[in-house]
């Protein structure tokens, strides 16, 4: 974009993304694709390779040179091992996976070359199924419109019982097991998201419970879908509401364009967090440039070596024309547990500087960022955390999050009632800021 400053160009590259917290990849392209097609996780030696290249570029790249608390070097003979035994890729991804999960961290991640796509387009598996853990239960919280759960009586509210005739609640301690001890509320949320993920075209049977208490089953299949992310806004009783799915630089140019029409002439702004997993943090920066005074510090990113940059707000850096200014209304913002990354930085910067009350539930504290993008040898994709972050006043949001203000916990009976309880909370408190 014209007149970006070689500073912010440099930042962009040292911070691609602030990654979705663990739904959405990237397949990016490789500097390397002669040397992946050589590789095959079909072979002891090509499952080894792969092996030693995420951990030796985990144990050299990651933020901190403590791993915090594991012994990375202990983890390095057994899961080898395991590695090496695996009988196929989908195997090999899965120890990858195990050896990575007591890091508890969103960040640092790795997909294997079936199950990563263009992030910017995201691609994901899905039976048509969202699912969030609600008053200790895994229950149903969105069904795909024309789906083949749909078709078959699944509804929001629903309480998943079982999948192929294994209790939930088993499947669920199988998995927070590779996390040892002190499982917090953002890796249940994780876990619980993706509790139906498996390889596409493959078959689940599932049991639940309805509103009525009836006991139902049935089979589906997963299947590959496309997600488009971006903002969308309405209005309610007088204020705007505006949901904004990431941040990318396009999302944030629009965003910029559009905002002046979105809020017209509303008493308040809503702005809606609660599915924003992260994205670029400079989009983010720009986007909350146009809600904070120049010069408001957001927080600084450091790695191992102590090399830091930090981000502080610029609204000429978003203006479409010179006529762009800065918005002044009362502010709400709703968070929940899938509220992420630079989406946390985002709420947290303006709680703190008193601009906007946050009502919803704590965010998933996944606050670290990747420099970029590793291509591993058999065309899989590693994602390592080499940046953590502080806000302005010093606070790590890793693994605490942003605490709202009110808190707005969600019920089985407003889901089957169609009642959003923290949008009526945050609706109620700009009309009497009014």
């Amino acid at each position: 974009m014209h007149g970006r400053t070689s500073t912010r160009v440099v930042t962009t590259v040292l911070v691609l993304l602030l990654a979705l917290a663990c739904w959405f990849t990237s397949s990016g392209h490789s500097l390397y694709s002669d040397r992946l097609r050589l590789v095959s996780a079909s072979t002891i030696a090509g499952r080894l390779a792969v092996f030693d290249d995420v951990w030796e570029t985990v144990e050299e790249r990651y933020y901190d040179p403590t791993f915090r608390g594991l012994d990375w070097q202990g983890r390095r003979v057994p899961f080898r091992e395991a590695a090496g035994k695996a009988q196929d890729s989908e195997q090999l991804y899965e120890v990858l996976r195990q050896m990575l999960a007591p890091l508890k961290d969103a960040h640092t991640r790795v997909y294997s070359p079936n199950s990563k796509f263009d992030w910017w387009n995201p691609k994901f598996i899905t039976v048509g199924l969202t699912i969030r853990e609600i008053a200790g239960q895994p229950t149903v919280t969105k069904v795909e419109n024309k789906s083949e759960a749909a078709h078959r009586g699944l509804k929001p509210g629903d309480v998943l019982l079982s999948l192929d005739s294994t209790p939930v609640d088993n499947l669920l301690q199988s998995r927070l097991k590779d996390y040892g001890s002190k499982i917090n509320d953002s890796i249940r949320y994780r876990a619980i998201a993706a509790i139906l993920d498996g390889p596409a075209d493959t078959v689940v049977e599932l049991r639940w419970r309805t509103r009525s208490n009836q006991v139902k089953t049935a089979r589906l299949r997963r299947y590959w879908t496309q997600r488009e992310l971006g903002f969308s806004s309405f209005r309610k009783n007088g204020i705007a509401i505006i949901k904004l799915d990431t941040f990318t630089q396009p999302i944030a140019l629009d965003f910029a364009r559009s905002l002046p029409k979105m809020v017209g002439d509303a008493r308040g702004l809503i702005l809606d967090l609660r599915t924003n997993g992260g994205g670029d943090a400079e989009a983010m920066n720009d986007i909350a440039s146009l809600f904070l005074p120049d010069g408001t510090r957001l927080g600084v990113f450091a790695d191992r070596s102590g090399a830091s940059f930090e981000l502080s707000t610029l609204l000429k850096r978003t203006q479409i024309d010179p006529s762009t200014k800065r918005l002044d209304l009362p502010m709400a913002i709703l968070t929940s547990e899938g509220t992420s990354s630079s989406a946390e930085i985002m709420a947290a910067t303006l709680q703190a500087k008193g601009r906007a009350r946050v009502i919803g539930s704590t965010t998933c504290g996944c606050v670290l960022a990747i420099r970029s993008r590793h291509n591993l040898p058999d065309g899989g994709i590693l994602d390592v955390s080499e940046f953590d972050f502080r806000t302005a006043s010093g606070l790590r949001l890793e693994g605490l999050g942003v605490k709202p203000d009110l808190p707005a916990a969600i019920s089985r009976t407003d889901i089957y009632s169609h009642r959003d309880s923290a949008l009526e909370i945050a609706t109620t408190l700009l009309n009497k800021h009014h």
